[in-house]
């Protein structure tokens, strides 16, 4: 991974969020100039229907350090995701979502994890702290100890919140890790951790502050199944060696689950 000088990418993925990105980036923007470090924040717009692609194009004319990368169509938050760490620069690389419900600044406590060894820190809702609070609701709570029955049986040993969407890694772990992905949907966490695991990279499970945002995008009982179902397809991809391999290159946006290639026509980088 390229530049040196960039400290530290925030990835957001983005799927019409035209309504709740401006305050996240503001948040986010806020805390890097009273930080000082060198960052840069790419938005990844997942073929949103709505003005998400305007809303940051507008943002990124106020704080240069907004990149804004486009996709046609919608792929899912995996396939955003991973086309925002492959075209990141920073040495160390944060994926955050959209909403805000982690607070940019417990940034601060995963990377204290990273400069004591780690190579991968995560948010965690699920791990008990004085100094943090969480606030979920009953049926999300409920089925997240389900699909967690499931993900240890099958995949992650050991960690209790793996789709806490606040995650941070050093670079050189984001490039082995998410060149490797193939799932483009919500599962992807569990299969970025999955490899880690396999590949023997330190994991820190670190509790930070979470609170439910309204709007989400994600369906309790509809999304809960393609996850379940999606446990089964990486269960059978690592069977198959299919995380052996390398399939992606930094620096490219990936339009199939194969090597991809630069498409100018549907990529914006806004404010460079």
């Amino acid at each position: 991974m390229s530049g040196a000088s960039t400290h530290v990418t925030v990835v957001v993925p983005a799927f019409n969020e035209a309504d709740r990105l401006p305050r996240t980036l503001n948040d986010i923007a806020s805390f890097v100039e009273a930080d000082g470090r060198r960052f840069e924040i790419i938005v990844v717009d997942d073929g949103s229907v709505d003005s998400t692609s305007a809303v940051v194009a507008r943002m990124a004319r106020a704080y240069p350090l907004i990149r804004l990368i486009r996709m046609p169509r919608n792929r899912g938050k995996g396939h955003a995701v991973r086309t925002g760490v492959v075209n990141a620069i920073g040495e160390r690389v944060l994926f955050a979502d959209a909403d805000g419900a982690t607070p940019i600044e417990e940034l601060y406590r995963l990377e204290r994890a990273l400069d004591d060894g780690a190579d991968v820190a995560i948010g965690s809702r699920a791990v008990a702290s004085a100094d943090v609070r969480v606030e979920a609701r009953p049926l999300r709570r409920l089925s997240g100890r389900i699909f967690h029955l499931l993900v240890r049986y099958l995949t992650v040993q050991g960690i209790v919140d793996t789709q806490c969407g606040f995650k941070l890694f050093t670079g050189a772990a984001a490039v082995d890790l998410f060149s490797r992905m193939r799932m483009d949907g919500f599962a992807f966490d569990v299969e970025l951790l999955m490899m880690a695991q396999r590949r023997s990279y330190r994991i820190a499970e670190i509790p930070v502050n979470w609170t439910h945002q309204p709007g989400s995008k994600v369906s309790v009982v509809r999304d809960g199944l393609r996850m379940a179902r999606d446990l089964f397809r990486i269960r059978a991809n690592a069977l198959r060696g299919l995380y052996e391999t390398p399939h992606l290159a930094p620096g490219f946006i990936p339009s199939t689950p194969t090597i991809g290639r630069w498409e100018p026509q549907s990529v914006t980088h806004a404010g460079r």
